[in-house]
């Protein structure tokens, strides 16, 4: 297949500052990448945590950042003012909803409920054919590792076909992984069709 050409990027990740700061230097890495090849970054708005931290690198390398935030976040003074757009909507669902339409795939960072909550939410998006979009873990310093053996294990108990499970691409650093979601094959809603009727 032909490689992918990224407009944007959806970056999902933590919004905590009290993390090791080996952390806020893997989101800027992802922000930093993302800017030198052109792709603009869509994010949650948040100004704290690595959310901060992709936005601020991008940003300072010349790229484009664009935010959607809740109104419940951006009142409590958490929207990051500085991003190239910032769009205020009224729930969590509105945001993520506007999140994957403004973006041409999805990339997790180390991060809590939220993020995994996002990421398996655009991956069953994918699944299903609401979009054809690839989506990635960013596995620095291993921080998925047990995530990705519970995946290989749901897959060995059959909860997870093969095809569906290569959906989830992963990769140590950003360069890589943004260059497995250009040239990964991103299953059909026809391939998992025609798996149930058989």
């Amino acid at each position: 297949m032909a490689e992918r050409r990224f407009r944007s990027l959806c970056v999902y990740c933590g919004s905590s500052n009290e993390v090791d700061p080996r952390w806020l230097d893997v989101a800027r890495a992802m922000g930093t990448a993302l800017a030198a090849r052109g792709i603009d970054v869509v994010f949650g708005g948040g100004h704290v945590g690595l959310m901060g931290a992709v936005a601020d690198a991008a940003l300072a390398a010349g790229g484009r950042v664009h935010g959607v935030i809740p109104e419940k976040l951006f009142e409590l003074e958490l929207a990051h003012e500085g991003v190239t757009t910032l769009e205020v909507v009224r729930t969590m669902h509105e945001r993520k909803l506007r999140m994957a339409e403004r973006s041409d795939g999805f990339v997790a960072l180390p991060g809590g409920f939220g993020t995994l909550e996002e990421i398996f939410e655009a991956t069953t998006w994918t699944q299903l054919g609401y979009h054809d979009k690839p989506v990635g873990l960013l596995n620095a310093h291993g921080f998925y590792d047990g995530l990705l053996a519970f995946l290989e294990h749901a897959a060995e108990q059959g909860f997870v076909r093969p095809p569906h499970r290569e959906m989830l691409q992963a990769a140590t650093e950003p360069g890589a992984l943004i260059e497995r979601l250009a040239t990964c094959r991103v299953p059909t809603f026809d391939d998992l069709a025609r798996r149930v009727r058989r």
